[in-house]
């Protein structure tokens, strides 16, 4: 049977957007084993003096992520930062009711903001407006920012931190819109609350930027009017607002699966709509921008959680082991975050690791790349530089929930700082190999490249301790010059990353 066409059009006179590098952000909350028993594990054979896991430090520094939320997520919204600061052998332990576990408090706020600098990340702190309010608010921004002389900015010198940590990016709570949360609240309860916290805090610190909570996901019962609610009170003191969303294939439908970047698309157009709104009728001149803060594939894990006990510290929570279907999903879901440049400015891969997460690390056992490493490193690596308009023409295919959708799914990045022209792709086909031809409609040309390709002939290969490379990606050389056009070969369910050096060329 022939290869199914399609068709990629590219001009590098027509972009979208710039890419924020926050876009590649990633998130780390006190939940499962993403803090105990992942970056910090003191009796691991890896671990440094602070009991930091090497090995995971390593491959965080691999993605390259710039920004890493913390500490929640659900765990934020009845965490008291206080408990994790100061002498470890004096802290409390506390429990955790977001996740019914315990909390020992041996890893805390200036360990976190010192294991992110070692991993070469920012800080986004998210703040308690569950259980808390705007003097925590304020007494943490404090204490993390303020130079000295003061009762929270002296502490911390005191805790051996003489120069301030200057967070730049907080977080006003976390699903506040969810009854899950503790502190649950209605929109105008939070978008007031939020707001007068907004406010305290840029009497702080006024260099901060602040995201308000936006709905959990596009399936509450209250969105949008959540969103339209909670700007009408933040929109002139917030900076972002946050998006969240996770997707799985609990029916076994991966036609389906593979389009839930359709849902996300969506999504994010409904609450641009929504910001947008607000900005029309409070004739404001800003313009509100987006932090789709916590997304990835969740569903493997959900039964199994049902049965692990409570009341444990780090108890073995969200340990999705990923497929390469799930790395091309997450893989689409970066090329829409990509598609949104010009309004989606940070975003945080939920989560880091252990939990949902692109790196596993097992106690005694290196740490390894699960397969939704992969296309979230290309694109963190290569997808930095201006998102260009990118038009597609390829075959349909019928989907349950989307309609019909294309079968193939890219987008181009103009990376000029590291002279390359970068375009990120999935063939959806779970059969068929693309024949994709890539149109250059500029007077660049290109001296070759490399096209990296993450495949493999079981959809629903995995990697694991004993096999961690099982699923990992491969690249074929571009040798010719490329003026025109470029024509490869996409196999059946497959990541593409495709890579053209750029170059001069008199001639034309």
């Amino acid at each position: 049977m022939p290869d199914l066409d399609a068709k990629i059009i590219v001009n590098t006179e027509f972009d979208i957007g710039e890419v924020d590098p926050r876009l590649y952000g990633s998130f780390l909350e006190h939940v499962g084993r993403a803090i105990y028993g992942g970056i910090y594990d003191p009796h691991h054979p890896t671990a440094d003096s602070h009991g930091y896991r090497t090995d995971v430090m390593d491959l965080v520094r691999e993605l390259s992520v710039p920004l890493i939320r913390y500490p929640g997520g659900n765990f934020v919204s009845g965490y008291r930062w206080e408990d994790g600061i100061g002498p470890q052998n004096q802290r409390k332990v506390r429990l955790d009711l977001a996740w019914r576990a315990v909390e020992p408090n041996l890893f805390g706020l200036n360990e976190f903001v010192e294991w992110a600098r070692m991993v070469q990340s920012e800080v986004m702190m998210v703040v308690n407006l569950g259980t808390r309010g705007i003097d925590e608010a304020c007494s943490l921004l404090e204490y993390c920012n303020f130079p000295g002389g003061t009762y929270w900015s002296d502490l911390r010198i005191r805790h051996g931190y003489s120069s301030p940590h200057q967070i730049k990016v907080w977080c006003l709570g976390n699903e506040m819109d969810g009854p899950w949360q503790l502190g649950h609240k209605t929109a105008d309860e939070y978008g007031r609350l939020a707001a007068e916290t907004a406010h305290a805090m840029r009497q702080l610190d006024p260099s901060i930027e602040l995201v308000v909570a936006g709905s959990s996901h596009s399936r509450m019962p209250t969105f949008p009017e959540w969103e339209r609610v909670v700007l009408e009170h933040t929109y002139q003191v917030v900076d972002y607002i946050s998006l969240h969303s996770y997707y799985g294939n609990a029916n076994q439908d991966s036609r389906d699966f593979l389009a839930s970047s359709v849902d996300m698309d969506q999504f994010i157009n409904a609450v641009i709509a929504a910001c947008d709104y607000v900005k029309a009728k409070m004739r404001a001149s800003k313009t509100l921008y987006l932090s789709f803060d916590e997304w990835n594939v969740w569903f493997h894990s959900q039964q199994q959680d049902q049965t692990v006990a409570p009341w444990q510290v780090g108890p073995p929570l969200l340990e999705d082991i990923y497929t390469l279907e799930d790395a091309l999903v997450v893989g689409t879901l970066l090329i829409t975050l990509l598609r949104h440049a010009d309004r989606v400015k940070m975003a945080s891969l939920a989560q880091l690791v252990n939990v949902i997460a692109p790196i596993k690390a097992d106690p005694g056992q290196p740490a390894w790349r699960q397969t939704i490493f992969y296309p979230f490193l290309h694109a963190s690596k290569w997808g930095r530089g201006r998102v260009l308009q990118t038009l597609i023409r390829a075959p349909l295919y019928s989907t349950r929930q989307y309609g019909d959708v294309p079968t193939l799914d890219a987008i181009c990045v103009d990376n000029e700082s590291a002279g390359e022209l970068v375009i990120f792709g999935v063939n959806r086909h779970l059969t068929e190999t693309l024949t994709v031809e890539i149109k250059l409609e500029n007077d660049q040309c290109y001296r070759g490249g490399e096209h990296v390709i993450l495949y493999h002939d079981d959809l629903m290969a995995t990697n694991s301790a004993a096999d961690p490379n099982r699923v990992r990606p491969y690249a074929t050389s571009i040798n010719s010059v490329i003026r025109d056009a470029l024509t490869l070969r996409w196999p059946p369910h497959s990541w593409n990353v495709i890579r053209l050096k750029t170059t001069t060329d008199d001639s034309r």
